[in-house]
């Protein structure tokens, strides 16, 4: 459904706005359950919907977790009130009194929608009248003893929380994209709870690991107690230690001075193999894989260099992989691990300085490192550790999100995700140093340009908003608030027929497209608010995509709890703003982001699962052209086609 939102409505989006997908969406939450002992419970059909849907952050009569503690509910409200709630807790918050009231009383964290039919509304209701009455009888567990784990164990959670982990919860589990995960939260959890939570997911978004097959139940066990044990101590990374990391591998004198490659390398694309450590560089004009480079562990983003020669791959691991594209096939040549986790590089890209320089922020340790463009040496390590923005809270942690380089000035554009400052690093002067740290939001993420280039656009999603920068002036402008979770990658823009210049994010814990005015100066009016609402069908979108030349957005879902609806994508009409098409891309794991060729006329599609297919299609006419297949093609993730991204073209 496509609602215009006019500017009325502005208090309606602050209330949608600060709803979270139950406060672990990325991660569950709860506390202890009874554990054994059971008389009758397990024969009732709404336990299992109680333990999969809601276990992990309401009780039964054992007090209030995250969520109020649901005994005697039936008797407290109306049972046609609690199947409506049941059905759309984020409706009900817009539109009831007492759904109002709730969101305040709990900290505007709201139930998130729990996606059951009518039947299983009725079972889980019944369950919870039955247990509150002493039909169904649960015994809570035991306390439990000490947490231990051996050596080898706990090196073991240590290893699967940086793979799995550490990405949404923090390396010392503050949280930010999910939420706090550190002992003082998870011991009163309790190990029944976070094996639950680590096995079901959550409707947030957080991935069903035990469901999927992705960890053991040894492994589900380990990690329900090592969350519960303090973090180990992180180790820092001085320049001195990059440095010994540095692997020149081709100096630049030996590399071509032209392209070797016949090939139109400009319409190359890089493919990430995430689980394979490698990275597939294809033609695209003629589908053909022309090479893979080893480039480490699960490679985040490609980034281009501005002359769009070199691509630069950054892992989690902080390792940062220069492919030279003029050679007659794509070659590495040069390595470099900069951080301990990373997620974020850009190269320099204004007039003068083009392959100049490179960046790499850290999520481990809190700094960025500037690097030679065409070497990799390193140069220079910055410390990015400070403040909240808003109470002056003293941080260990702060994370460098997303990195974006002007254009028409010589910076780059940090989001600082803990202390919600955004960071302009300017290239020019001695020491790369930051030059402005604005104030914005807290739990900053991805982010990028408007069609200007002048205002960056990030999403602060654990605070469900959008934060727009004014990167010319080094100035906040104004933050609005979206839906559940804003994850617009670099976000998109379009002219809409309406509002002007607009850009669009979706969401992972909501089926929403959030379309807000772009253009302060000529539609001022709808600048920075949001003007359209998509809803789609399925919930958790990652990536959404367009092009100049297209008519339409291109929206995945592969953060939805419904395997099926993991697999579509849906295209949005930029004419008639709405929905045109959604369907199925593949038969097995999960459709998930786009890429357009250089001339905007394809799209491709990743199908992400071990034995994973690139889908290439007509953007006009969306029909299949091609379904790219291969033995090495694993786990395919973000695709990078070097002209759009050289050119910031999204």
């Amino acid at each position: 459904m496509n609602q215009p939102v006019p500017s009325s409505r502005a208090g309606r989006n602050l209330s949608l706005g600060t709803a979270i997908a139950a406060l672990f969406s990325l991660a569950g939450c709860g506390g202890e359950r009874g554990a054994g002992g059971e008389q009758g419970a397990a024969a009732h059909p709404g336990k299992d919907i109680f333990d999969r849907v809601c276990f992990a952050c309401h009780s039964i009569g054992e007090g209030p977790r995250v969520g109020p503690d649901l005994k005697d509910i039936h008797q407290r409200r109306e049972q046609d009130w609690l199947v409506r709630w049941m059905r759309d807790p984020l409706g009900m918050i817009e539109t009831d009194s007492i759904g109002r009231a709730i969101l305040a009383e709990w900290n505007n964290v709201p139930m998130a929608p729990p996606n059951l039919s009518d039947q299983e509304i009725d079972d889980v209701l019944d369950y919870i009248s039955a247990v509150s009455e002493g039909r169904v009888i649960e015994v809570a567990a035991a306390e439990e003893g000490p947490i231990e784990l051996s050596a080898e164990d706990f090196a073991t959670g240590r290893r699967i929380f940086f793979e799995r982990c550490a990405g949404c919860h923090g390396t010392l589990r503050a949280g930010a994209t999910g939420p706090n995960i550190q002992p003082e939260r998870t011991s009163q959890m309790g190990t029944a709870a976070l094996r639950a939570i680590l096995i079901n997911g959550s409707p947030g978004g957080m991935p069903p690991w035990g469901q999927q097959g992705f960890l053991t139940d040894a492994e589900i066990e380990i990690m329900a107690k090592y969350v519960q044990l303090p973090p180990p101590d992180p180790p820092g990374r001085p320049l001195s230690e990059i440095h010994s990391s540095w692997d020149l591998k081709i100096p630049v004198e030996d590399r071509p001075t032209s392209p070797r490659t016949r090939r139109n390398w400009e319409n190359y694309f890089g493919v990430i193999l995430r689980d394979a450590g490698k990275v597939a560089i294809l033609d695209g004009d003629n589908y053909q894989l022309v090479e893979v480079i080893q480039t480490g562990y699960a490679v985040h983003i490609l980034r281009s260099s501005s002359s769009g020669r070199y691509f630069y791959a950054v892992g989690r691991d902080g390792r940062v992989t220069l492919i030279d594209l003029w050679s007659e096939k794509p070659t590495l040549v040069a390595q470099v691990q900069g951080c301990m986790d990373a997620r974020s590089v850009d190269a320099s890209k204004y007039e003068g300085y083009e392959d100049r320089y490179l960046i790499e922020g850290c999520y481990w340790p809190p700094q960025y490192i500037v690097f030679d463009g065409l070497t990799l040496e390193p140069l220079n390590v910055t410390s990015v550790e400070g403040n909240t923005y808003d109470t002056n809270e003293p941080l260990e942690e702060v994370r460098v999100a997303s990195i974006i380089a002007s254009h028409f000035d010589p910076v780059w554009v940090l989001a600082l995700k803990e202390s919600g400052h955004v960071a302009l690093v300017d290239y020019s002067k001695d020491g790369f140093p930051m030059v402005s740290r604005i104030p914005a939001e807290r739990f900053l993420h991805d982010g990028g340009w408007d069609h200007t280039g002048r205002y960056f656009m990030v999403a602060a999603n654990m605070r469900n908003q959008m934060v727009v920068i004014d990167v010319q002036e080094q100035e906040f402008v104004t933050k609005f608030e979206t839906g559940i979770k804003p994850h617009p990658g670099r976000g998109v823009n379009w002219e809409d027929p309406d509002y002007g210049w607009v850009n669009a994010t979706g969401h992972i814990g909501q089926g929403l497209i959030a379309v807000y005015g772009a253009d302060p100066e000529n539609r001022p009016e709808h600048a920075w608010k949001v003007v359209r609402e998509i809803e789609l069908d399925g919930t958790g979108t990652l990536f959404i995509k367009t092009h100049p030349n297209s008519p339409w957005v291109w929206v995945d879902m592969p953060m939805s709890n419904d395997p099926e609806d993991a697999r579509k994508v849906c295209v949005y009409s930029k004419q008639e703003a709405k929905i045109h098409r959604c369907w199925q891309v593949g038969e097995r794991g999960r459709s998930v982001h786009f890429e357009y060729n250089r001339d905007g006329t394809e799209v491709w599609v990743s199908v992400w699962d071990p034995e994973g297919e690139i889908v290439v299609y007509d953007d006009k006419t969306l029909e299949e052209k091609k379904r790219i297949r291969g033995d090495w093609l694993i786990t395919p993730t973000g695709k990078f086609n070097v002209f759009n991204t050289a050119r910031d073209i999204y």
